[in-house]
This record gives C-alpha cells, structure tokens and sequence, in this order.
C-alpha cells in the first residue's frame, strides 16, 4: 500500500503476507518490558497498538472519501457487466435446454425404442437358433435311436443285426457330442445344456447308446478271428463229417469277408469314439485311445489263453497237438489283424484338424503305425511269439517242479517238442489265403506289408524257453 504523505506506521508489515499477529503481539511485549522482570506491562504495547489501528482505520477512511465514486462506478460498471453476461448466458442456456428437448424428442427416444427393439429381434433371433438345435438334436436322437437298433438286431424290418449301423451310429453320436459341447458365441449348439429336453435326451439315449456302440464294436474285435473259419473250410473240403456243399469254398470266402468287413467297422467305430482333446488337434497327431486299448487287450487275450492252452498242453503230451493247432492259430488271427490294420487308413473325423503336413499324414495313414508305437514293436506276429516265449518258462519249470509222469513225458519228449514248437511257430506265421495270398509277414518290414520273410528266429525263441527250462 503506497501513501502519498508520511507515517510512522510500518506499513509492509502489516501487508506482508506471512504476517503472523501473534508473532507482531509477542514481539510489542518483549520490546516494551524487561524480559527479566517477572512483572508484564501490557498497557503500552496495548495502546501502540490501539493506536496503530485508530490510525489505519483514519487512513482508509478518508482514502475511501476521496476515491468513493470512482468506487461506486466502477461497482456499477461490474454490476452492469455482470448482468450483460448472465442474460446472455441464460439465453444460451435456454437455447441449449431447447436442443436437449429436440434431440430427446427425435433421437434418444427412438433410440430408446430401436434398443428395445434390437434385444427383442436378438433374443428372438437366440430363441429360433436354439429351437432349431433343439430339433436338430431331437432329429439325431431319433436317428440314433433307429441305428442303435440295427446295431443290436431289434430293428422293426427284422433284419439281423448291422455291423455298417455301429459306424452311422458313431457318426451321430459324434454330431450330437459336437453340439452338446459348443460353447462359443453364435455356436449352433450354444446353450442347448439349458433345455431340459436335451438333458434328458443326452442321458437316457446318447450316453447309453455310445456304451452300448462301444460294447458291439468290443465284442466285434474281441471275437474276431480269420484261422476257425479257414479250419472249418478245410474240416468241409477234407470231408472229414459230410461232404461238402457246392458252394462250399464261396462260402467260406465270403465269411472271411464278412469277418473283415466286420472288424474295419468296428475299428472305424472305436477310432471315431475315441476320446478326442479339448484343444485342436491335427489328424496325424491323434491317438484314438478306446480303440488301441481294446487292440491291445484283444492281443493280451490271445497271449493269456495260449499260454494256458499250452500249459495245458505240456502237462498232458497228448493233448499238446491241439494246443499248438490253437497257438497257431491266434498267431493266425493277430498276423490278420496286423495286415487289415496296415491296409485300413485313418477315417475322417469331424473333430479333428485337417492335416497341415502332407508327408506326415502320408507316413502315419493307417491304424498300424500308432498299435505298434504302443507296442514298442515292428511287428504284431513276433510281439506275440517273443511275449509268449518269455512267460513259458515258467509255466514249464512249474511242471518239471511238480514231477510224475507229465515231467518225464517232456524230458523224453525233447525231440518231438522241438520240432513241433518250431512248426507251430512257421504254421502261425503263415496268413490265410484269404487274407495274405498264402504268404508270410515279414517281421523286419514294420510296415506290415506282406512279403516273404524269416520267423526262424521267432521259432527258436519258442524252443529255447522250453528247452531251457528242461534242463539237461
């Protein structure tokens, strides 16, 4: 504050912004007193500052008495603006209120109505959608339900059972577990594990009927075998009980067909079944689980009932020939097995990425190529030969533990046993006809193919693990 005239008033500290009054207070009183005196003189500091006061108030009230109207036009000419300003102001703000109400009008209620409007057709649009899957999956259910009828020979046109209605079946089974699991937005089968319908549907067909085509495709592997019808053939062409039809060899040929075409179906049927990842998974790089378990409990059954028959066979030497006949013949069956795997290329299955490498596809395109990397084996035939020799001896030395006759039966029997194992084991590698045109799986080959080949090795594996366990 700049004052025309003199004063002793400091000014700039009162003006100061820092200005503290108590600190000003504190510091009237001690530069009025002894600050060792216990007694405080108050008055003077109090009139300084009564005084100081009586002054500012003189000094702003004449600065007020000369300056008063400048102050009051210039209130004025504030209050004037002020005014212009807020009219205009409130007139924007009408205006403004104005075009809120028009664009409420024309567009936020319209807008209001077309959201309405849009959930309405999106929920409409939901609705047909899972109608549609609906009856869609009603559609297969009913499908289902007639192939699975085929399946099990209770079909209404009488017919015997279909082995061709377990792939159909597997096919719906796997349409309807398509739908049942999408969970995608726009999904056909979106939220179809909502409908009652559905649920219901899934367990009292679906699920059962997915056991039940397991089971017949099981039961159909489990069974299979190529050597008993060649054995009847060769009991009707010997003419060993009657003479045979004239239609005899035809018709042996065409249950050997029967019998593989059986075994490809059920082998379709296990592979499509076979659990299938969550996440993608390319063709080539699928392991069909249900269908190589069952493989390999078919070639753990076979093993399991050879090795009793010949153990049977070797504690009652006369019975041996039979046992050996039958030997040869599950070795018969797996070597079939082996060479249908190698012919039989994988399905298509409509979970599965398509293959994205061609000579990978290519290498792994049957169904033998996965058996025998669980296996650990080059070849079926000799898998069986080697596992049956490492489980004979054994069986054998349990025989020779016991003693008595059937003991001293083998021990003079050395010969005999050694050249019957070894043609017991050429006799097993040899294919039907009507499988491999009468010739030999090569175990070396590890593909499967059918060419010429040498099981002396496999026959003298055989004979060792009795011989050895007969001791000299």
């Amino acid at each position: 504050m700049a004052t025309s005239e003199a004063s002793y008033i400091d000014y700039d500290t009162f003006l100061d912004p820092d200005f503290s009054a108590s600190s000003f207070a504190n510091t009237l009183v001690t530069n009025t007193n002894n600050i060792n005196d216990t007694q405080v003189d108050l008055s003077t500091p109090l009139s300084r500052v009564l005084f100081d006061v009586q002054e500012i108030d003189t000094h702003i009230h004449n600065l007020t008495t000369k300056s008063a109207l400048p102050l009051l036009e210039h209130t004025k000419d504030r209050s004037q603006s002020s005014q212009r300003i807020l009219t205009q102001v409130e007139e924007q703000v009408s205006s403004l209120a104005d075009g809120y109400q028009r664009l409420e009008k024309e567009v936020l209620r319209k807008w209001t109505s077309a959201e309405e409007a849009r959930i309405a057709a999106q929920n409409s649009l939901q609705t047909l959608r899972l109608a549609r899957a609906v009856a869609r999956c009603i559609t297969l259910g009913r499908q289902l339900e007639g192939q699975i009828a085929e399946v099990t020979g209770r079909s209404t046109t009488g017919q015997k059972d279909d082995h061709r209605a377990m792939v159909r079946a597997a096919g719906t089974i796997l349409m309807l577990r398509q739908m049942f699991s999408a969970i995608g937005e726009g999904e056909e089968g979106q939220g179809l594990d909502r409908v009652k319908v559905i649920r219901t549907l899934r367990s009292d067909l679906v699920i059962p009927a997915e056991n039940t085509t397991k089971a017949r495709a099981q039961q159909v592997i489990n069974r299979f075998s190529i050597s008993s019808l060649m054995v009847d053939g060769t009991r009707a062409s010997n003419g060993s009980q009657s003479p045979p039809p004239a239609a005899g060899v035809p018709s042996t040929y065409a249950q050997t067909e029967e019998a593989k075409s059986r075994l490809f179906s059920a082998i379709t049927t296990l592979y499509l079944l076979s659990p299938t990842p969550k996440t993608g998974v390319s063709a080539e790089d699928f392991q069909p689980e249900l269908l190589l378990s069952t493989l390999q409990g078919y070639i753990h059954n076979s093993l399991t009932s050879s090795l009793s028959s010949l153990a049977r066979g070797l504690a009652s030497l006369p019975t041996l020939d039979r046992a050996l006949l039958e030997v040869s013949g599950r070795c018969q069956d797996i070597g079939a097995l082996e060479t249908l795997l190698a012919s039989l290329k994988r399905p298509s299955h409509p979970l599965l990425l398509p293959s994205t490498n061609q000579a990978a596809d290519k290498n792994n395109s049957n169904l033998l190529k996965p058996l025998l990397s669980v296996l650990d084996t080059s070849s079926l035939p000799s898998y069986y030969w080697r596992s049956l020799a490492s489980a004979l001896p054994a069986r054998v030395q349990e025989i020779m533990s016991r003693g008595g006759a059937a003991a001293r039966s083998l021990k003079s029997s050395r010969d005999r046993l050694r050249s019957d194992l070894r043609e017991c084991v050429l006799r097993g590698s040899q294919l039907p006809s009507n499988v491999a045109k009468g010739r030999v799986i090569n175990p070396a080959s590890g593909n499967g193919a059918v060419v010429e080949g040498n099981w002396e090795r496999e026959a003298a594996v055989m004979v060792s693990s009795v011989m050895g366990a007969l001791g000299r």
